[in-house]
């Protein structure tokens, strides 16, 4: 099997996760979470030779859907490229990609523009880097429609802000859902096996098992 390799770029003033997934082999690449720092996350598309074909987006936070358009119509303008897509999140988030202009003036971040993916996603969906396919988990409460991406065969996810080491999602928003949150992790992601490594929207990457074993939010 060709070898899927991942590298995260930190993006934004609140360090977001920019996780970029690309096949070893075809160099046929997705960004998830181009919350921002475009030049930063250009540069390690460039550096790598990737071919970047479709931005995924966990759900509609400012710090991870930002830079997206900004993103795409970099990657559109390169000579020959394939057209770059925006897929995910769920469509429950809609009402926070059709805002992100504002989220970002409220922060004093200037030049976010809002944001219409081509594909919006639900629970069940599939979507693939190269060969490597990832399933589609609906993991609400921290958003409404937030989705995680999962790796069976190779057994790793990107699961955004629903699951962090040694911490969950924030739910103190209005329309945050605490127990919504934790019903997602424990029946949608503690399942997957404790082998199974993921990638957080902050912080440090972890494995399910750690975070069953030692994780206080759901012990």
């Amino acid at each position: 099997m060709p070898r899927l390799r991942v590298a995260v770029v930190p993006v934004t003033p609140f360090s977001q996760n920019c996780t970029l997934l690309w096949d070893d082999e075809t160099k046929e690449a997705v960004v998830i979470d181009a919350g921002g720092d475009v030049p930063r996350i250009m540069e390690a598309v460039t550096k790598q030779g990737l071919n970047v074909q479709a931005l995924w987006l966990t759900h509609g936070h400012l710090d991870h859907a930002g830079g997206v358009i900004e993103l795409r119509d970099l990657l559109n303008a390169r000579p020959g490229h394939t057209p770059v897509d925006i897929v995910g999140p769920d469509r429950r988030d809609a009402v926070l990609l059709d805002n992100l202009q504002q989220q970002g003036e409220m922060f004093g971040l200037k030049g976010l523009r809002n944001v219409t993916p081509d594909r919006w996603l639900a629970e069940g969906d599939q979507v693939k880097v190269g060969t490597h396919v990832f399933d589609v988990l609906h993991c609400p409460g921290h958003t409404p429609g937030h989705v995680v991406f999962v790796n069976h065969a190779l057994k790793f996810a990107q699961v955004g802000d629903v699951l962090f080491q040694g911490s969950v999602g924030r739910t103190d928003f209005p329309y945050g859902n605490h127990a919504a949150l934790i019903d997602a992790i424990k029946t949608k992601l503690l399942p997957l096996g404790d082998d199974f490594s993921f990638v957080c929207g902050h912080g440090p990457n972890s494995t399910i098992g750690a975070e069953r074993r030692s994780n206080p939010f759901i012990q």
